[in-house]
């Protein structure tokens, strides 16, 4: 049987993993804190039939070899974490971090994760909350009568009350970075998981030790950049057809061979 049958299977394999991936940041492309994902590839082994080096008299050998490449295979799909625009909402609650570093929050059932989509609410009990309904962490609680409420850069929460002409500090809130943010599981609905290859949480105050710093009324869109998505869909979409193409002309040689007669 040809091997290139078997090489161009891969090869279209490989095409719909870009292809799905692209979709996937397309269709995010308006998904706040979303970030785009790449698809990476790694040639497969080779089929040897003559080794550089080979000696082809007493005194000479060969330059080069006799190997035969068997197809393509996905290594990794990388989480690209470039920041995004940022959008002006004037919602108090909106926050974006310019620089690196998540929001951490806390599922029902404790478990920690952290987003970067900082477009938050307040429950029925006056505690910040993502849409989901989900506690940032350290948790804040917003006074029910509180007429002005204030973030700082640096997460510095201060409100103004009724009666009041300063403002009181009620909290701060911190941002978690991690040393490989691509390793990060992304468990969809803006939230990520650590793993062991993201490494350890590290937090600390936005703008200290790396940290990007916080700016309320603002939102970081995705970084999918549609000119370059729609760029490697035409692309994927011609080597997938380049593939198959590959598969009807060895076809093709196939049957020519059985139609062969003495």
């Amino acid at each position: 049987m040809m091997q290139s049958l078997y090489t161009a299977s891969t090869g279209m394999l490989g095409m719909q993993t870009q292809i799905d991936t692209t979709a996937n940041n397309i269709a995010n492309v308006n998904t706040i804190g979303f970030k785009k994902s790449r698809a990476e590839f790694a040639d497969l082994m080779y089929h040897v039939m003559e080794y550089a080096g080979t000696s082809t008299s007493d005194t000479t050998k060969s330059p080069t070899g006799i190997e035969v490449g068997l197809g393509v295979r996905p290594t990794a799909i990388n989480k690209i974490f470039s920041e995004g625009s940022l959008k002006q909402t004037d919602n108090n609650l909106d926050l974006a971090i310019t620089g690196r570093g998540f929001f951490k929050m806390e599922l029902p059932d404790g478990t920690q994760v952290y987003s970067k989509n900082g477009s938050f609410k307040i429950d029925q009990n006056g505690t910040i909350v993502n849409s989901d309904g989900y506690t940032l962490v350290p948790q804040i609680v917003i006074p029910p009568d509180a007429t002005n409420i204030n973030i700082g850069t640096d997460g510095t929460v201060t409100v103004i009350q009724p009666g009041q002409t300063q403002a009181t500090q009620i909290g701060q809130i911190q941002t978690t970075n991690f040393i490989n943010p691509a390793g990060l599981h992304a468990m969809g609905d803006n939230l990520y998981l650590e793993t062991d290859s993201s490494g350890q949480p590290v937090e600390g105050i936005p703008g200290v030790d790396g940290l990007g710093t916080l700016r309320q009324g603002f939102v970081e869109l995705s970084n999918v950049e549609l000119v370059v998505e729609l760029t490697d869909l035409i692309t994927g979409q011609r080597a997938y057809d380049a593939n198959s193409k590959i598969i009807t002309t060895s076809d093709e040689m196939l049957q020519t061979t059985n139609n062969l007669k003495r």
